[in-house]
């Protein structure tokens, strides 16, 4: 039987096209193999957010035909696309595909055992309009699926590479997103995270078609009980949007809005479509639709011409919109972005300082967040064993508004709705009693 192995680098949407790309081997008879294994065929997915992204990505193909130099090597993901000919030079690289045609990847390695001619498959990913249909029926984690939903950017934003890798903005159809939800809900899963490169930007090509109309199309699927965004933008967040967020039982109080920076000067040279007054206002009409909704952020510190001052304006800015968490990064230079080229960088030893202080931040808000919590009971759908314990009869899992909780369960709860009390607040995760089981509504069957 032939064997592959996949190494993914970079983002949940590497991720999941890993799964679709494992689904079309599965389906002509591959067996999977962990990547420290020896097998026929390795698939590297790579990542090229940063410049350490191309290293690590270098790093893993090498690793993959040390390992076994008679196999055939696939560089797939976002590297591949912007950088072809620099892998393709790597001696013992037997394919390379973009981030796009990849349902190609198993006539292409056919055509590689018959010919043993090195393919180079990428094409220019600006001139691609379609939505790669790739499914994924289902994941590992048992309790989320994870539902594609466009792919794509066209902001351009100063620090970021993204669009010349993933291409312009590309929705999936409706009736395939509705058709897969349905397919996801009728396999067990009972909350689906809709994702993409930039996933708010759902529909934007679409006519007569828009974020808002699909989250409706989704409530109204039978058995399914929670709706996730991986990720908005604050512009993103229409009227549409909010009336569905406010009407819908089914959306998640918990939204991811990136901000990236508190200050308007900064914001502006990273080409970020929004003003902090604009941002704040947004975040205002989320609690007063969904009292207790759960913001995150993602924050980058440092970028280039970052004052201390503007830094002290975000720190401010960050307090007022009390996120229940942030995600903070140092400003990293990207080779080929506007920024990298910008001379007012920022010093190394500042900008570590500035990143520990927001990630001190960031955990007195997560902890400020839990507290309002403690002696409420919240719905819980555990997704495994306490990491830390997994012997000790606790499992744990998310709250609809994302609310990390550790309680006493069987293995047997994994993927059930569980009421729980939360009975003491913690910085990245918090203890609860479970009240009991949510009886499961009639699956439909399609």
């Amino acid at each position: 039987m032939a064997t592959v192995a996949f190494h993914t680098l970079g983002c949940k949407v590497n991720f999941y096209d890993t799964e679709a790309i494992w689904q079309l081997f599965k389906n002509e008879g591959y067996e999977q193999v962990d990547f420290e294994q020896t097998a026929d065929v390795y698939i590297v997915n790579t990542c090229t957010v940063t410049n350490t992204g191309d290293k690590k990505s270098r790093q893993m193909i090498r690793r993959a035909i040390r390992r076994n130099p008679e196999a055939i090597v696939a560089v797939t993901g976002c590297y591949a696309q912007t950088s072809p000919a620099e892998i393709m030079a790597i001696p013992g690289v037997d394919m390379v595909i973009g981030t796009q045609d990849r349902e190609k990847i198993i006539p292409l390695v056919r055509q590689f055992e018959q010919d043993r001619q090195p393919i180079n498959a990428v094409r220019n990913i600006m001139k691609t309009r379609q939505f790669e249909e790739l499914d994924v029926p289902d994941f590992a984690d048992r309790t989320r699926a994870f539902l594609k939903i466009q792919e794509g950017c066209n902001n351009f934003c100063t620090f970021c590479i993204i669009p010349w890798s993933r291409g312009l903005m590309r929705s999936r159809e409706p009736e395939s997103v509705i058709q897969q939800a349905k397919t996801l809900v009728a396999a067990g899963y009972q909350e689906i995270v809709l994702t993409g490169i930039h996933t708010g930007g759902y529909g934007e090509d679409i006519e007569d078609y828009s974020l808002a109309k699909l989250l409706w199309d989704l409530d109204k699927v039978e058995g399914l009980k929670r709706i996730r965004i991986s990720s908005i933008e604050a512009s993103q967040i229409t009227d549409e949007v909010i009336e569905v967020l406010k009407s819908s039982d089914k959306m998640c109080r918990h939204l991811h809005i990136p901000l990236q920076a508190g200050d308007d000067q900064v914001l502006a040279r990273m080409r970020r479509k929004y003003t902090t007054a604009e941002f704040a206002r947004k975040i205002e009409r989320l609690h007063e639709i969904m009292p207790d909704v759960a913001i995150t952020t993602d924050v980058i510190v440092g970028f280039p011409g970052e004052t201390d001052e503007m830094f002290r304006n975000g720190v401010k800015f960050m307090e007022q919109m009390k996120f229940s968490e942030m995600h903070v990064f140092p400003y990293s230079k990207r080779t080929g972005t506007p920024a990298a080229r910008m001379d007012d960088q920022v010093d190394e030893e500042i900008k570590n300082a500035r990143v520990h202080e927001l990630i001190d931040l960031s955990e007195n808000m997560q902890l400020a967040y839990a507290k309002k919590f403690v002696g409420q009971v919240l719905e819980v759908i555990p997704e495994r064993a306490h990491k830390g314990a997994p012997d000790s009869g606790l499992i744990m899992g998310y709250s609809d508004n994302y609310v990390q909780l550790v309680f006493e369960g069987s293995e047997s709860l994994i993927g059930e709705i569980c009421r729980v009390r939360v009975t003491e607040a913690g910085v990245n995760e918090s203890k609860g009693n479970m009240v009991r089981i949510v009886e499961p509504a009639q699956v439909v069957s399609l």
